[in-house]
């Protein structure tokens, strides 16, 4: 790479300015995709471990197969891949209001996205994810109102730091049981935050689902030289 940062991609989208970067580590050296939308960063392949553990955790909860999951925003796809690499995974729909962001992926601009197109398990559906919630027919518009054993989501920064208004109701009561009846009986919610647990959103959740817990992921953060923390919502269907 001439550069240190390259510009793989720029666009206007509704949301705002979206780009997708591609530089080198001056640390490790490491070559680091990022995806940023204005001035803010969608996404780091510098820190990946809690989009990891969030598939890894809710996938944990299910016993059973095959499994149909739905992931809710593809950014740099870490969370819809480690999802696909648990075998008992029958099918796999993410959800990304970004339709730039999949062709990304699709175009091989994104290291992950050859993955996803490679699996047939794997759909990418461009798409509003809570306008899709709202409306109560689901995730999937060939199969309106159809139940998934998981929805694991990772779009807002947090239940109370959001990338546009509008999503605020998913994280309220309402929202909370349109989740539930979009679930198999045992089905799993798990949802990823930026900011430490909220027991206001817990109690949300437990008002709704059983089994609520929230697990604080920690990881090593060389750009502050300390370990930094992401939380990982869980909650189950009876």
């Amino acid at each position: 790479m001439s550069a240190r940062f390259q510009e793989l991609d720029y666009r206007q989208t509704p949301l705002g300015e979206l780009t997708l970067r591609r530089r080198l580590d001056p640390g490790s050296g490491r070559e680091i995709h990022e995806i940023k939308l204005n001035d803010e960063f969608l996404m780091s392949s510098l820190f990946t471990v809690a989009e990891v553990e969030l598939a890894h955790l809710a996938l944990a909860e299910l016993p059973r197969e095959p499994l149909n999951v739905v992931v809710g925003g593809l950014g740099l796809g870490y969370t819809a891949q480690t999802v696909l690499e648990d075998p008992r995974v029958g099918s796999l729909v993410v959800v990304d209001a970004l339709g730039e962001v999949i062709e990304w992926h699709q175009q091989g601009l994104i290291p992950a996205g050859k993955a996803l197109a490679a699996d047939e398990r794997c759909r990418l559906l461009h798409g509003d994810f809570f306008a899709l919630l709202r409306s109560g027919q689901g995730f999937d518009p060939e199969t309106p109102g159809r139940r998934f054993d998981a929805i694991i989501v990772d779009i807002d920064h947090s239940p109370r730091h959001l990338l546009h208004p509008s999503n605020a109701d998913m994280y309220l009561a309402e929202g909370t049981r349109r989740l539930a009846e979009l679930l198999s009986p045992g089905g799993v919610f798990a949802l990823w935050s930026n900011d430490p647990p909220d027991d206001e959103y817990t109690a949300t959740l437990a008002a709704v689902f059983t089994d609520v817990r929230a697990e604080v992921v920690s990881f090593p953060n060389p750009l502050q030289d300390r370990d930094s923390t992401n939380t990982v919502y869980l909650a189950k269907r009876t």
